[in-house]
């Protein structure tokens, strides 16, 4: 016989017990705590932020857009889409949801008409 029963026994009293489920699944318990508080809560955060800065774009803002495209803001369309000058006379229309950045807040372009 190569085991005694001895080896073949559950150490420590009655076998499972809240005390293994808890040593379980504290570990993963801490894992998902820390990725909370490193990885998730700080993504949402920049999220709000980007979200507020497009909703406060306005006209004669620079903006960048997310293809590298840098204009000024000529007029809002409406809640999701602007219109952008690239150049002199030379306005396009883009979707508001791509803009990456505002470089600078301009004053209000003053009506000529």
């Amino acid at each position: 016989m190569l085991f005694t029963p001895a080896f073949a026994q559950v150490f420590g009293g009655a076998p499972g017990g809240a005390s293994d489920i808890f040593g379980f699944i504290a570990p993963f318990a801490l894992i998902v705590i820390i990725m909370y508080f490193l990885v998730i809560r700080p993504q949402q955060k920049n999220a709000r932020t980007h979200a507020d800065i497009i909703k406060n774009v306005r006209r004669g803002d620079t903006i960048v857009m997310n293809g590298g495209l840098i204009g000024k803001v000529a007029r809002v369309v409406d809640d999701n889409e602007l219109e952008l000058e690239i150049a002199p006379n030379i306005k396009v229309r883009v979707a508001r949801a791509l803009i990456s950045e505002v470089r600078s807040k301009g004053e209000p372009v003053k009506d000529s008409a």
